[in-house]
C-alpha cells in the first residue's frame, strides 16, 4: 500500500494554553513494498506520525493517504476498522498488551475482532506461529508463563494474524539483548521480503536503519529534517550531529580509515565483514604493485 503525507500538521490540545504542535507541515511518500526507517530523538514527532498511519490520530491540517483511505480533519474513512486491519502496528513492549488466558486466544483476538471466521483464524494461527519462531506446543499455555522474548513473539503473531499490508514497528527491539535484537530484526526483514509488506521502522538505532531500510526519514522538532537513501543520509555527519544523531559505526570507521591511510572506500551499506574484505584486497593490491 502506498502511503502519502501531504502538508500534515497535528496539534495536541488545540485552542488551549497547553496546545502543542507535534508535527508541522510534514510531507513525504512511501511507495508500496518499501522498508522505511523513521529516526529522531524523543519529541521529534515519531510517535505522532506513527499514530496517523492507522487512524489513531487525524491530521489537524493536511491529508494522510494510505492506499485508498484518506484521513483529513474534515473527513475520516467510513470504515476505520478496515484500515486498521490493513495496517499492523507493533508498539514498544507489545508483550504488555497480552491479556488472554492462552497463547492461541491472544493471537486470535485481532483477526476475530476484524470479523475473520473461526476456521480462518485457526488457519492463520498455524501459519504465523512458525514465522515468529513459536512452536504449536505453546498455543495452549498461558502467555504469562512464557519468557519475555516468547511473549513478544506472541504479541507480534497477533498483529501478523490480521494479515496487514503495512507493518509499523515502533522500537520493536527495545529491552532485548544484542542477540535478541538481531533475531527480531532479521525476522521482520524476512517477513517484509517474503510477504511483500510496506514496512515502517520507527527507531533510534542508526545501525538497524542502515542494515534494513531502503529509505530514511529523519525528524527534528516535528519537521522533516532529512530524507533519502541510507547511503546518502548517513554520510552527512555534520548535518546529523546538528540534531544529536551519530553516523553508523561502519561510516565512522570509513572516515577514520580515510584519514589515516588517505584511501577512500565508498560507503555502500557494507557489513563490517564485507568492509574488512575490501580493505584486505586493497592492501594486497598495494603490496603487489
Amino acid at each position: 500500500m502506498d502511503i502519502l503525507f501531504k502538508n500534515v500538521s497535528y496539534i495536541y490540545q488545540p485552542n488551549t494554553p497547553f496546545a502543542h504542535e507535534a508535527i508541522k507541515d510534514l510531507s513525504f511518500s512511501i511507495p508500496s513494498g518499501s522498508f522505511v526507517a523513521v529516526i529522531g530523538h524523543t519529541g521529534s514527532g515519531k510517535s505522532t506520525l506513527l499514530q496517523h498511519l492507522n487512524g489513531l490520530l487525524m491530521p489537524t491540517k493536511g491529508e494522510v493517504q494510505i492506499g485508498d483511505y484518506h484521513l483529513t480533519n474534515e473527513e475520516k474513512p467510513k470504515n476505520l476498522k478496515a484500515l486498521r486491519s490493513r495496517v499492523g502496528v507493533v508498539f514498544q513492549y507489545p508483550e504488555h498488551q497480552l491479556f488472554e488466558e492462552t497463547v492461541e486466544k491472544d493471537i486470535a483476538f485481532g483477526p476475530k475482532n476484524f470479523g475473520v471466521s473461526a476456521q480462518e483464524v485457526k488457519h492463520r494461527i498455524r501459519e504465523v506461529t512458525p514465522i515468529v519462531g513459536l512452536s504449536e506446543e505453546l498455543l495452549n499455555r498461558s502467555p504469562f508463563d512464557l519468557s519475555g522474548g516468547q511473549m513478544r513473539r506472541v504479541a507480534i503473531a497477533g498483529v501478523l494474524a490480521t494479515k496487514p499490508k503495512v507493518l509499523v514497528l515502533d522500537e520493536p527491539t527495545a529491552g532485548l539483548d544484542p542477540r535478541g535484537q538481531k533475531e527480531m530484526m532479521d525476522m521482520f526483514y524476512n517477513m517484509h521480503k517474503n510477504q511483500g509488506l510496506t514496512t515502517i521502522l520507527v527507531t533510534h538505532s542508526m545501525e538497524d536503519a542502515v542494515k534494513y531500510a531502503d529509505h530514511v526519514i529523519i525528524l527534528n522538532n516535528g519537521t522533516k529534517y532529512m530524507e533519502g537513501k541510507p547511503e546518502e543520509v548517513f554520510t552527512q555527519a555534520e548535518a546529523l550531529q546538528q540534531v544529536q544523531l551519530d553516523v553508523p559505526e561502519v561510516v565512522q570507521f570509513l572516515t577514520k580509515f580515510q584519514k589515516k591511510f588517505h584511501k577512500q572506500i565508498p560507503f555502500e551499506r557494507q557489513t563490517m565483514k564485507e568492509l574488512a574484505r575490501s580493505i584486505q584486497q586493497m592492501m594486497e593490491g598495494d603490496a603487489s604493485s
